[in-house]
């Protein structure tokens, strides 16, 4: 059965973060894969390396790199204020999503998990949720949530719910490849051991696949699944 799937993220670079190696290996397999991005990651910052609107389109261009890279049919880019989209209202940005759903048709989405401390991946989650409620004749059956490092770990225990996978994907023949997506994003990472670093990105996928007995693995909770 062909498989669609839509990916949700609130910046350039949490798709990747999050499930770069499943996306390759179920586009591999035949899977039409789509991203999406509701704000652009940078506009929220106060370095002047470079004009706002110069770093816009360089994390629009990494994305395509990536996504190229891992085999996505196509990114769509949202305008949603980067880290404030919680001054936006939420049915706005479910209707936003739901929009996405209506146009792509996808059995499977990806998005974030709800504990994260980016208060964007956060909004993003409820609005997800809230889009994809199981209507009669809805076309998701898969929801599942992914961690982004730098974000899902930071959270304190208590302050939020605790990102506790009970799905893991064999990334183990894709990891190179979303590794090489990571480059397109090279402006983002850190040096080691910061968690989004391109050795912590490794070395996370690599104690994810020891949890279940692979070379490497990503890790999701499941938030529905409709079979």
């Amino acid at each position: 059965m062909h498989q669609s799937i839509l990916v949700v993220a609130a910046h350039p670079d949490d798709e990747v973060l999050g499930c770069g190696g499943t996306l390759a290996k179920l586009a591999e397999a035949g899977a039409t894969v789509n991203v999406t991005f509701l704000s652009d990651g940078v506009t929220s910052r106060a370095d002047a390396a470079a004009p706002q609107a110069v770093q816009v389109e360089a994390r629009k261009t990494a994305a395509r790199q990536a996504a190229h890279i891992l085999g996505v049919r196509g990114v769509t880019f949202g305008n949603y204020p980067d880290n404030r989209m919680d001054s936006v209202a939420l049915l706005d940005i479910t209707q936003s999503i739901e929009a996405l759903i209506a146009r792509f048709q996808p059995d499977t989405v990806f998005t974030h998990h709800s504990g994260d401390v980016n208060i964007d991946h956060r909004r993003v989650h409820q609005a997800v949720v809230t889009a994809c409620r199981p209507q009669p004749g809805h076309s998701v059956r898969t929801l599942l949530c992914f961690e982004v490092p730098s974000s899902t770990e930071w959270q304190l225990a208590g302050s939020a719910p605790s990102f506790a996978p009970n799905w893991f994907e064999d990334i183990s023949a894709t990891l190179d490849r979303k590794l090489a997506a990571l480059d397109a994003y090279a402006a983002e990472l850190r040096d080691w051991p910061h968690p989004r670093s391109r050795e912590g990105v490794d070395h996370l996928a690599r104690w994810r696949g020891a949890t279940v007995g692979a070379r490497a693995a990503e890790a999701f909770m499941l938030g529905r699944r409709i079979a």
